[in-house]
């Protein structure tokens, strides 16, 4: 079993939504910090939003009020809610762990886990 894997990307028009799913393992889940990053081609990996185990969030300034991160603990499950999606959050997705990440997103070197990506569209 892997552990954490990534479920919900696809292709969307600008201005519609997705969730994405993530299912930590038992070892992770509770224990780590989740969040979700994202790289477009050619680009960096940006953090995107992140969860700590106090459920405080954090976002990205080019997400927030349009994002949302969640966890349901029956299901060791994390999401990301998308609305309002923009051609510029074109990207491959991932699931990410790390030890900490307070009120503000982990860096990327503090990652310890990542899942294999989900590819998200924004086009018309």
């Amino acid at each position: 079993q892997a552990l954490l894997e990534e479920s919900g990307g696809g292709s969307v028009q600008p201005g519609g939504s997705l969730r994405l799913s993530c299912v930590a393992s038992e070892y992770i889940y509770g224990s780590y910090c989740l969040a979700w990053f994202r790289q477009a081609a050619g680009q960096k990996r940006e953090g995107v939003a992140a969860i700590d185990t106090d459920l405080r969030t954090s976002y990205a300034d080019s997400v927030k009020g349009r994002f949302t991160i969640s966890q349901d603990n029956a299901k060791n499950t994390m999401f990301l809610q998308m609305d309002s999606l923009k051609p510029e959050d074109t990207a491959l997705y991932y699931c990410a762990a790390a030890p900490v990440c307070g009120s503000e997103l982990p860096p990327i070197n503090a990652v310890g886990y990542w899942g294999q990506g989900a590819q998200v569209t924004v086009s018309s």
